[in-house]
């Protein structure tokens, strides 16, 4: 059933436990996705970028979402979210295709213009009954830096910013900054655990870790205790995906069905994610 991804991360922070972000880009991801949670019972929130709905088609994929999740799990609270929206118009475009829940990343602006825009974003996908997701730090991606030697200072998130960047914009929840990165560009040596328990501290909103593909249970732990409530999921995803893509091409060179292909690719995927639902703490949790 489809809940407001506000209500899922509540429910999370209340608890303390964590929810997962998974990304999906077609039907075996999100069939994915969903099964898992089922499995699992599992609330979970489902979210695109904006690169999918130019890949797949805004509308389809919205609709694809929102049927698995009623159709084929209505006991399961699932969110529907964009993720990373960066311009006000994909905002206001994912709002016009029924989305209830929307990041905007500002987190590459100057802060001023990321305190602005936010603002203005929030005040009218609230007025629409949106949720709005603010970033503030910044979460790496390779290609954007030289090499890998990162003055993570410069990319982390201040606590007592954060606080004003929360109370001024009304955000519903905020991504941060901890040395964590996205994809395989490589993170700081150590998460800074104090920094965020700091940030937990003076913003009382659902913390959301982009970037987390590769985090396991120790790490987990560490900051589900110190505030984190959602783990963002997309590279960890793609690698099951494409590695049995890959070993299935490797032991059937002669094999065209694509049912049998992309079945084994999505339950390859299905259990990369309830491994994650499990070390988050939100399996069980229906």
């Amino acid at each position: 059933m489809i809940v407001s991804v506000k209500e899922i991360l509540l429910k999370a922070k209340e608890n303390n436990y964590a929810v997962g972000a998974f990304n999906t880009v077609n039907l075996e991801t999100t069939r994915a996705i969903v099964d898992a949670a089922k499995e699992t019972q599992s609330p979970v929130i489902i979210q695109v970028t904006e690169k999918t709905m130019e890949y797949s088609g805004g509308r389809l994929i919205f609709n694809l979402m929102k049927n698995d999740a009623e159709f084929y799990a209505p006991e399961i609270p699932i969110g529907i979210h964009l993720d990373h929206g960066k311009s006000v118009e994909i905002i206001q475009r994912a709002i016009k295709m029924g989305f209830s829940s929307v990041m905007y990343d500002g987190s590459r602006k100057k802060y001023e213009d990321n305190l602005d825009i936010t603002k203005k974003v929030v005040d009218f996908c609230h007025e629409a009954g949106v949720d709005v997701q603010g970033e503030l730090g910044s979460v790496p991606y390779l290609g954007e830096t030289q090499g890998y030697e990162v003055d993570w200072e410069k990319y982390m998130t201040n606590p007592d910013q954060a606080a004003s960047f929360v109370e001024q914009t009304g955000i519903d929840a905020l991504a941060v900054a901890i040395g964590n990165a996205h994809g395989f560009f490589k993170e700081r040596s150590k998460p800074d655990f104090e920094r965020l328990e700091e940030i937990n501290k003076k913003c009382d909103i659902p913390l959301i870790l982009h970037g987390a593909s590769d985090w396991e249970n120790g790490k987990v732990a560490e900051v589900i205790q110190r505030g984190i409530n959602c783990f963002n999921v997309d590279t960890a995803i793609r690698v099951a995906f494409m590695g049995s893509l890959a070993n299935f091409f490797k032991e059937n060179e002669q094999s065209f069905d694509l049912r049998k292909i992309l079945g084994e690719a999505r339950d390859s995927a299905k259990e990369t994610i309830k491994q994650k639902m499990i070390f988050f703490g939100s399996a069980g949790k229906v």
